[in-house]
């Protein structure tokens, strides 16, 4: 097996890839103790070959790897890519460029949402691949025999699935569906963790103008420390203990100690005393700078009913045209086409519009029907 532990190996192994169209990509890190992914192993096939590459070998540069992967000669194929592409970007400060991910070709071709390698492999290939080292320590050294062939054919078997994708794309002139999702997985801003946006995910906590102005704080301190010392989020905060800082607004040790979610004396700590200073910091924003609260508005029942049949065009358009409903529209899309005049949602822009999104808004206005006609349900025009 060609297993590469040295700069010069990688090298000449990136100079042949970049004589091809494509090569598969794919990878394998360890994260439950880190903040950043910590890249192990890494392979890469052609269609003449495939190398496993020790990522944390002694001495080794990935720096051909890195080039390879900004080469816009050749097209990298993944499968669900955006860890890997997340560990390029953290590493190296690029976003692999062009590419292909097979996970969403598989939804624009109807084989499901979000499929897994394995079921894509013994989907197209009709093979059945042996997942059982999928959990396995990629830090420790050396790699076994087994743990190399297992890596070697997550890649050389996704050339045979790209393949068959890309010629099913074509026959079927959906390869520009992908090239539109490709525009997502391959911009900065997918990957940009920044520590004054982390507020983000936990927005749904705030409930009032003070409330958010201490998460965002609070959550952008506990952001730049799990950056700093390269640990999980939870490991220095988690999620409910910051929701209970933002609608509590502790200043003082001892208001930040009577918190029901704080352990005991961690108020007399470092990170105690710089969480009291974050709230402080939030309290003495101007509430007229912060982004507004979006609360979800409850649906009136004609808006109710509105989705309820939207759900039943959606399921109608995914199994006539075999693309997968998760990938045409999400809930937020068919909500917000029923409630609101011209929404702004994905599925009425770019090829979403013309499979689903006029015929939804058709729908909506009336001018379409939903029947039953032999056991199937129909659209009508009316």
């Amino acid at each position: 097996m060609n297993m590469i532990t040295t700069t010069d190996a990688l090298s000449a192994a990136c100079e042949r890839f970049a004589n091809h169209r494509f090569v598969t990509v794919d990878t394998e890190f360890l994260r439950e103790t880190t903040f950043w992914p910590k890249l192990c192993v890494v392979q890469i096939a052609s269609p003449d070959e495939a190398v496993v590459i020790d990522a944390i070998a002694e001495g080794i540069d990935l720096a051909p790897f890195f080039a390879l992967m900004a080469n816009e000669a050749v097209l990298k194929v993944f499968h669900a890519g955006r860890q890997d592409i997340e560990i390029v970007w953290h590493l190296a400060g690029i976003i692999p460029h062009p590419v292909f991910d097979t996970q969403v070709a598989a939804m624009v071709l109807g084989h499901g949402d979000s499929i897994s390698y394995d079921q894509l492999v013994q989907r197209v290939n009709g093979e059945v691949l042996d997942k059982s080292l999928r959990f396995t320590d990629w830090s420790r050294r050396p790699l076994t025999t087994a743990q190399i062939a297992y890596a070697e054919a997550d890649v050389t078997h996704l050339r045979d699935v790209y393949l068959r994708l890309e010629a099913d794309l074509a026959k079927r002139g959906r390869a520009d569906w992908v090239g539109e999702e490709m525009a997502v997985l391959t911009s900065p801003e997918t990957y940009r963790q920044e520590p004054e946006r982390a507020w983000e995910r936990l927005r749904s906590r705030a409930r009032k103008p003070k409330d958010l102005a201490v998460l965002m704080e609070v959550t952008a301190w506990r952001e730049r420390e799990a950056q700093a010392r390269d640990i999980p989020r939870s490991r220095i905060l988690k999620d409910d203990v910051i929701g209970e800082i933002a609608s509590q607004h502790p200043t003082t040790v001892e208001r930040l100690g009577q918190l029901r979610s704080i352990p005991k004396g961690f108020e007399r700590s470092r990170a105690g005393e710089q969480i009291i200073e974050a709230v402080k910091a939030g309290l003495a924003l101007d509430p007229k700078t912060l982004p507004r609260i979006e609360r979800d508005k409850p649906l009136s029942n004609g808006a109710s009913a509105t989705v309820e049949l939207l759900k039943v065009l959606l399921r109608m358009t995914s199994e006539q045209h075999g693309v997968a409903a998760k990938v045409i529209a999400t809930v937020d899309d068919l909500e917000r086409i029923a409630s609101e005049d011209e929404p702004q949602v994905q599925a009425l822009t770019g090829w979403r519009r013309e499979l689903f999104g006029e015929s939804a808004l058709a729908l909506k206005s009336g001018h379409l029907a939903l029947a039953m006609q032999r056991g199937r349900v129909i659209a009508v025009e009316r």
